[in-house]
């Protein structure tokens, strides 16, 4: 019995610390509200440009956001997220800056945040 409390004894605290707020500060953690709006369309093979027109029917309301209503914005061709250097966006309007287009059938899917 004697062994086990010596054990114990030499044992270390562990080194924790907390880090310490100064009195006078508040902090407060509020969670923005972020609005996501997405864009659907699948490529026809041929063409550079997509229009609000061309988006997939029965997903709701497809809109294309002038992009400086929002504060970012992704596309995705086949899945595959396109750097900025690749496409242009305008208010209702999809412009691909590439020497290819996508395939036929390929999707082309815009995400916009508005925070």
């Amino acid at each position: 019995m004697m062994k086990k409390d010596t054990c114990i004894q030499n044992l270390s605290m562990p080194f924790l610390t907390i880090p310490a707020i100064p009195p006078d500060e508040v902090r407060y953690h509020i969670p923005k509200k972020i609005d996501v709006f997405e864009f659907y369309t699948i490529s026809d093979g041929y063409c550079r440009i997509f229009k609000e027109e061309d988006g997939i029917n029965g997903l709701g309301n497809q809109v294309i956001l002038d992009p400086l209503m929002v504060s970012y914005m992704n596309l995705f061709i086949n899945g595959v997220l396109q750097p900025k250097e690749n496409y242009d966006v305008r208010s209702g309007m999809i412009k691909l800056n590439t020497e290819d287009v996508p395939p036929k059938g390929v999707p082309v899917i815009l995400q916009m945040f508005k925070v």
